[in-house]
This record gives structure tokens, C-alpha cells and sequence, in this order.
């Protein structure tokens, strides 16, 4: 029996392996993979296999296959591990920068309400202020009047006395 002859027998179609395309273009490409890293007689067997759509059920290649893919799951692991860190990374960080928002916003909230109550307490101020500058302009219209009456008092008991004086 010839190598060709002997490595379709230890093959099988990989398109009846109920795989999806997806799944027969990995299983495709690992074997290529696999073909291109070692230069064994199986390697070039599963090789060929490959580009025939085949697959090499012989117990080396079977092995090299395994050991390939278990080589792109560790891979795939590493990158999930890293990429899980990451998004960790970023969610914290998104976080803290939620929490210091949150932080400042509060800190402006509490400034605004301490402005609105200086407001309120000028507010207050002034019409307490503005209060006591009516009762004070009202003070002043008053001694005013009296001032001139008492001008006019004065002014009359000037007359008076000169008139009783006769020097009127």
C-alpha cells in the first residue's frame, strides 16, 4: 500500500464530523498549522489531508492537532485573562471617576447652598437695614420740623420781646 493509499485510509472527511463551517475552517487551519511547524512524514500526510478536506485519525497527528489546539486555547485564556484585567481596570476607573463626579458634585451642591443662604441672610440684612432707614429718614423729617418751628418760636419770641421792649 502506497503513503498516499495508507494516510486516506486513516482519514476522515472533516465535513461529517458535525462541526460547523466555522468550526471546519479552524479545524482547516490548525491542521495546516500543525503541517507547517513540523516536517515529520505525519505532518506532511495531515497536510495534504487538509487541503483535501480530511482528516488524519492516525494517533501522532491526532496528538500534534490536540497539542496545537491546546497551545491557541492557553493562547485565547491568556487574552481573556489580560482582557478581563483590563475591563476591571477600566471599571474601576470609570468608577472612581463616577465617584469623584459624584464627590465634586456634592462639593458644589453644598457651596450653592451655602451661597443661597449668604443670599438669604443679605436679603434678610436689608430689609432689616432698609427698615431702619425709614424709621431713621422718618426721625429726620421730624426733627427737621421741629427745628423749624423752633426757628419760627425763636424768631416770634424775638418779636415779642422786642415788641414788648417798644423797639419795634
Amino acid at each position: 500500500m502506497s503513503q498516499q493509499q495508507q494516510d486516506a485510509s486513516n482519514a476522515v472527511p472533516d465535513t461529517q464530523l458535525g462541526l460547523t463551517e466555522d468550526e471546519i475552517q479552524l479545524l482547516r487551519h490548525g491542521q495546516q498549522a500543525v503541517a507547517a511547524a513540523g516536517g515529520s512524514t505525519s505532518s506532511r500526510a495531515a497536510s495534504r489531508a487538509s487541503s483535501q478536506g480530511l482528516l488524519m485519525v492516525d494517533t501522532s497527528s491526532l496528538t500534534a492537532l490536540g497539542r496545537h489546539f491546546d497551545r491557541v486555547m492557553q493562547s485565547i485564556q491568556q487574552r481573556l485573562d489580560y482582557l478581563m484585567q483590563q475591563s476591571e481596570i477600566v471599571t474601576l476607573s470609570v468608577y472612581d471617576r463616577a465617584g469623584n463626579l459624584i464627590d465634586n458634585a456634592d462639593a458644589e451642591i453644598a457651596r450653592y447652598h451655602e451661597i443661597m443662604a449668604q443670599i438669604d441672610e443679605l436679603e434678610l440684612d436689608f430689609d432689616r437695614i432698609s427698615h431702619i432707614r425709614e424709621i431713621v429718614h422718618g426721625f429726620r423729617q421730624r426733627a427737621e420740623e421741629l427745628e423749624r418751628e423752633l426757628e419760627r418760636a425763636g424768631a416770634m419770641d424775638i418779636r415779642a420781646a422786642r415788641e414788648n421792649a417798644g423797639l419795634d
